[in-house]
């Protein structure tokens, strides 16, 4: 049975992976048509992210975070506020949702292997079998929607850095979190990347102006409040409760819950192979989060979240 803080953990990165779960399917929105560059989208997103981050800090009255923290801070903003929504801004101009879930259905795997190389968490070998199920369920899940392999681009290699720059960003900030807080976290990286994003965003607001009707705002706004701020609350929690390792499997149903949305919002096909595939990927993750993590180092002696 997983005890009060495990269900606490997996709860809280449930609600942060369904807020995640609409990223591509607006980011897709967003770009599409060409009405608004990819820079500017992915940018963008996080200044109005920063804008309430900075707020929220400064209402509450927030001690800044102090030496070596600010270099923890930067590995987030580089992961989670520059790289993921960058990278994937750009891949979505061409690729469509369900083919950018192939890549992005890694994201699991990859935040393990972060929490254990940062973390010092030892998952024993069943998980790390039910998380090789798990991304192997996912992968064949979304590539069935994206119609099959189709010859690797260079959409693939953009998706495949942002899944590597989201894991390091997930792993370092759920450490983080355990010091500055789950929504303190976030808002930091974002108000520390913030001269950056700004000045990257009036750059492509000179290159190519923003257009687009309500809907592509609509949905750039979802980005910027919910994918870059408040979905990081929740998600941030998660790991900081963690164990990392095991909350990041999580991370399995968002395919499943992205190609719904795609099929819903955008009129990508929904067939039975997806409720069958979203099945396997669901069971999958709830066998990897309910194995007993060892931990050792930093992480046996009993860390956890402030």
């Amino acid at each position: 049975m997983l005890s009060p803080s495990a269900r606490a953990g997996l709860g809280w990165g449930l609600v942060g992976i369904a807020a995640f779960s609409l990223t591509v399917p607006f980011t897709r929105s967003a770009v599409d048509g060409g009405a608004m560059s990819p820079l500017f989208v992915g940018c963008g997103r996080a200044v109005v992210a920063a804008l309430l981050a900075a707020a929220a800090l400064a209402l509450t009255r927030q001690r800044p975070p102090r030496g070596t923290q600010w270099l923890r801070l930067a590995v987030v903003a580089a992961g989670v506020v520059v790289g993921f929504p960058v990278l994937t801004s750009f891949a979505l101009t061409t690729a469509s949702a369900g083919h950018s879930a192939v890549v992005i259905a890694l994201l699991p795997a990859a935040t393990a292997v972060a929490a254990v190389l940062r973390a010092h968490e030892r998952p024993p070998l069943a998980f790390w079998a039910a998380a090789a199920a798990g991304a192997a369920a996912a992968v064949g899940f979304a590539w069935a929607q994206g119609g099959g392999p189709g010859g690797a681009h260079w959409t693939d290699l953009l998706l495949l850095g942002a899944v590597v720059a989201a894991a390091v960003g997930y792993a370092e900030g759920g450490l983080l979190a355990r010091d500055l807080g789950a929504w303190q976290t976030i808002s930091w990286a974002l108000v520390l990347s913030a001269p950056l994003m700004a000045a990257l965003t009036g750059a492509a607001v000179l290159r190519q102006p923003p257009g687009g009707g309500p809907a592509e705002w609509a949905a750039f706004a979802y980005l910027g409040v919910v994918s870059m701020f408040l979905g990081f609350f929740a998600w941030y929690r998660g790991l900081a409760i963690g164990p990392m390792a095991r909350v990041g499997q999580i991370q399995l149903v968002q395919p499943v819950l992205t190609i719904g949305w795609a099929a819903l919002l955008l009129r990508e096909p929904l067939t039975w192979p997806t409720v069958l595939g979203g099945g396997a990927v669901i069971a999958c993750a709830a066998l990897a989060v309910r194995t007993r993590p060892r931990r050792t180092g930093a992480a046996a002696r009993g860390d956890r979240p402030r």
